[in-house]
């Protein structure tokens, strides 16, 4: 009885004689959600972020500024407070231990590979759209704050963030510490 419900609450299927275990089954949407959704928010373990201080002069200052507006958007759109939470992901990354220490770095880390970019719109070819330009000055605003040492509370510390409707292979390494809207945000134990 336990391994049917342990088999049946994983990303991968029940192990047979002809199961590869190195490739998880694809999940529906809705499959996704309902797993991502059994996954516990432990608000107790949310770290909360420290301001963040540019130090760079005003050429780097400006790029980093568009790094991190062209993520925001690509990454949540138009979404105000889902901007302002993946800003802050890629700032706690500049910070953090095994990433690049720039802005830019982190935003186009993996960029140059077929996989393993930290952010997708880098290289599934969704730069090649133009994303909405209603969201750019709002995005725009939103960078210069955090340059400015705004720190967008609901997410800490978080290094990580998928959205909904996807279990990433990593989520279960580490600890799942904010929802905003339909992006699901974690932190390293």
């Amino acid at each position: 009885m336990f391994a049917v419900i342990c088999g049946s609450l994983t990303d991968l299927p029940w192990p047979t004689a002809s199961t590869d275990l190195r490739r998880p089954r694809r999940l529906t949407m809705a499959q996704a959600r309902a797993s991502n959704a059994l996954v516990p928010i432990v608000v107790k373990e949310r770290s909360p972020a420290k301001r963040f201080r540019f130090r760079g002069g005003p050429a780097a200052r400006e790029q980093a500024t568009e790094c991190l507006a062209t993520v925001a958007l690509y990454e949540a759109g138009s979404d105000r407070d889902g901007q302002r939470a993946v800003i802050q992901v890629v700032l706690n990354r500049v910070r953090a231990p095994g990433f690049p220490k720039t802005v830019c770095g982190v935003v186009y880390q993996g960029s140059n590979r077929n996989t393993g970019c930290q952010f997708s719109f880098t290289c599934d070819g969704s730069q090649t759209r133009r994303p909405e330009r209603n969201g750019w000055e709002q995005a725009r605003r939103a960078v210069r704050r955090a340059l400015g040492g705004y720190v967008y509370a609901p997410v800490g510390r978080a290094t990580h963030y998928h959205t909904d409707w996807l279990v990433p292979y990593w989520r279960s390494s580490l600890v799942k510490v904010a929802t905003v809207r339909s992006h699901i945000f974690y932190q390293r134990r």
